[in-house]
């Protein structure tokens, strides 16, 4: 699973104009979705597939609501979904402050023992992320879309 797309190999991988460390939080939930159900694929893979959906030339990343395409693509199935119905594995994505005035940031998540493990919640970190609620991951903040797979 990938962790702190700021950190690593993943961090220097091109998404358009910009390395993954800016702007690959789409292509690695999608990633880590993958590898979860046991249908990894190669980053550069996944990214030259998901760069038809980004957002001028990756500046703003991929668009969220195009992730299930995605998932789709590489063989997954997937529903868009709210909080309540979130199913045991999803990625979420969610606006970092203000609605249109901040960046976007997008995870995958996994429920196990009645908590919320994050991948990707940070850009500076190797290890997942626990959380009590899915509210949390994104605490204060506007969620955008949500996958369930």
């Amino acid at each position: 699973m990938i962790n702190g797309q700021d950190l690593g190999e993943v961090a220097k991988i091109r998404y358009g104009l910009f390395p993954m460390s800016f702007n690959g939080c789409e292509v690695i939930s999608v990633c880590n979705a993958l590898e979860y159900s046991g249908k990894m694929q190669p980053v550069k893979t996944v990214a030259k597939f998901m760069f038809r959906y980004s957002m001028l030339f990756g500046l703003f990343g991929c668009n969220p609501f195009c992730i299930g395409r995605a998932l789709k693509h590489f063989g997954i199935e997937s529903r868009r979904c709210d909080i309540k119905s979130a199913g045991n594995a999803f990625i979420l994505s969610s606006w970092t402050g203000r609605p249109f005035l901040s960046t976007i940031h997008t995870v995958f998540c996994v429920r196990e023992g009645g908590r919320i493990k994050v991948y990707n919640r940070y850009n500076g970190t190797t290890c997942e992320r626990w959380f009590d609620t899915v509210e949390k991951v994104f605490e204060n903040c506007r969620i955008i879309a949500i996958y369930s797979l």
